[in-house]
C-alpha cells in the first residue's frame, strides 16, 4: 500500500469538501428524482445526474484526476458541480438550502483555490 507523500496535510477544509461533494451528489440527485415525473424520466434523472457530476469531477477536479487542468478548468468543473446542486435546491423551491450551500460552498472554493495556488508557487 503506498504512503501519502511526506508534505501531505489533510485539512480541516479538505474534510469540509468532501462533504460538500457528498451533499451535490445528494442534492443532484434529489432533483432529478423530485422534478420529474416517476418511473421515467424521474429515475434516469435521479440516478444520472450524480453519476453524470461524480464522472465530470473525479475525470476533472479529484486529486488523482484523469485529464488535469489549470486553476481555472478545475474552478469552471467546480462551479459547474456545486452550482448545479445549489440551483437544484432553488428549483426545489428550498432557497434557504440552496443559499446557505453556495455560500459554504463558495468559501470552501475560495480557501481551497488559495491554498491550492501557494502550492504551485512555492
Amino acid at each position: 500500500m503506498a504512503s501519502p507523500p511526506e508534505d501531505f496535510r489533510l485539512t480541516p477544509n479538505d474534510a469540509l469538501r468532501f462533504l460538500l461533494e457528498l451533499f451535490a451528489l445528494f442534492s443532484v440527485g434529489l432533483w432529478g428524482f423530485s422534478a420529474w415525473p416517476l418511473p421515467w424520466p424521474g429515475i434516469g434523472f435521479g440516478i444520472g445526474m450524480p453519476l453524470a457530476a461524480a464522472v465530470l469531477w473525479g475525470l476533472f477536479r479529484s486529486p488523482k484526476a484523469r485529464f488535469p487542468l489549470g486553476i481555472v478548468g478545475r474552478v469552471v468543473v467546480e462551479v459547474a458541480v456545486m452550482g448545479s446542486a445549489a440551483a437544484a435546491w432553488f428549483a426545489m423551491d428550498q432557497p434557504v438550502v440552496g443559499a446557505l450551500f453556495a455560500g459554504v460552498a463558495l468559501v470552501s472554493g475560495i480557501i481551497n483555490a488559495r491554498a491550492e495556488l501557494a502550492r504551485q508557487a512555492g
